[in-house]
């Protein structure tokens, strides 16, 4: 299936001059997945609603600062190779040319629509992410913004006093707010209204009640939810305590399960890959394939790789976090770690990596080893 029929030439346009406070302001009233930015009616990059919760850019700046290179795509290619390039590019939407010249956008949300029906297949237990960050109902949004920014995310779970589930605040939620206060308070000192949103505690953005899903619905089912109550993503609670977290399921995370290949070689999915620099996607994946034989009889059914850019230096390399996740027949094993550079971020995240899988095999071992003991007690 290629993506002639699932790109859309209705998108949001504007230019690069543009301050990002007028950006903002489109995503509070029209909620596009991204904006196109051209420069001399030329395309010249997208800007994300994610983007602008991480930015530290001021509104008066022009929207050529925030702007970033979003993978071009044809109006023909595979979905499963478009599907890739939105996940390693961090976005939502991509720009659809037809030869050299812009034609439309496609998103993520339209190619989930148009491969709804073969979502049946998997389950939510197949796709989620385990390793969950939450945050406590008296959290302020400050806090809630830099742990967003450093895990490069754009959803927390939000946690009462008793550990139970009780809301979730995303980036759309954030943004929301910042807007909504821009636009009443237009005179005045803008550097305290500012703080005083900041101090605000998540409870008072939150969503609540939360919409949750369990490891065995199928992942048809859930995308259909999200799509009726327009979320972005579900808790995943066990099937028997809607308030306990077990992980978070996301559209990126349907998204990822579509470059899904049935090949002989690993399926390594690399986020942000741009950052790399003196190592290949191959170099990736052949390091992480030594690692994943450790598994002996588990099979890797996917790896995913993300790297995120930190705003410290060294002699100009930025700081670099890389985060890598096994998902396998015997559950996931992870590594994270951080550097100067990709390759160098990507070594100290491997290296944890292959301890987890190590100690995951030595616990296997171990609980082998008990049971041989047992029957041999019991033959006693």
């Amino acid at each position: 299936m290629d993506i002639a029929d699932i790109a859309t030439t209705d998108f949001v346009e504007l230019d690069a001059d543009v301050r990002l406070g007028k950006v903002r302001s489109v995503f509070e009233r029209e909620n596009p997945k991204g904006i196109i930015i051209t420069e001399d009616g030329e395309y010249a990059g997208v800007v994300t609603e994610k983007q602008l919760v991480q930015s530290h850019i001021a509104d008066d700046a022009k929207a050529g600062a925030m702007m970033r290179s979003a993978p071009q795509v044809g109006r023909h290619d595979d979905v499963r190779e478009v599907a890739r390039v939105l996940v390693e590019g961090g976005v939502k939407v991509a720009p659809v040319f037809e030869g050299d010249s812009l034609w439309g956008i496609v998103s993520g949300d339209a190619i989930l629509r148009a491969v709804l029906e073969n979502l049946d297949a998997i389950t939510i237990g197949d796709i989620y992410t385990e390793d969950v960050v939450t945050i406590t109902e008296d959290t302020d949004l400050g806090q809630a913004i830099n742990l967003l920014r450093e895990h490069g995310i754009s959803r927390l779970p939000v946690l009462d006093d008793e550990s139970d589930l009780s809301g979730m605040v995303t980036t759309h939620d954030i943004v929301e707010v910042a807007v909504r206060d821009m636009q009443r308070n237009t005179t005045g000192d803008r550097a305290g209204e500012r703080d005083r949103i900041l101090d605000l505690p998540v409870y008072d953005v939150m969503n609540s009640p939360v919409e949750t899903t369990t490891l065995d619905e199928s992942v048809r089912d859930a995308v259909e939810r999200m799509f009726e109550n327009d979320f972005a993503g579900l808790v995943v609670t066990p099937e028997d305590d809607d308030s306990t977290v077990a992980g978070v399921v996301t559209k990126t995370d349907v998204l990822r399960a579509l470059t899904f290949t049935q090949d002989e070689a690993m399926d390594v999915q690399i986020t942000n890959i741009s950052l790399l620099d003196t190592i290949s996607r191959q170099d990736v994946r052949e390091r992480i394939a030594g690692v994943a034989q450790k598994y002996e009889d588990m099979q890797v059914r996917h790896a995913h790789v993300r790297f995120h850019e930190h705003r410290e230096k060294l002699r100009g390399t930025p700081l670099i976090q890389c985060q890598i996740r096994l998902r396998t027949t015997k559950g996931q094993a992870a590594g994270s770690g951080e550097g100067y550079g990709a390759e160098s971020a990507f070594g100290v995240a491997l290296d944890k990596l292959q301890r987890n899988v190590l100690e995951i095999k030595g616990v296997q071992a171990d609980e082998e080893y008990k049971g041989q003991l047992l029957r041999k007690l019991g033959e006693l």
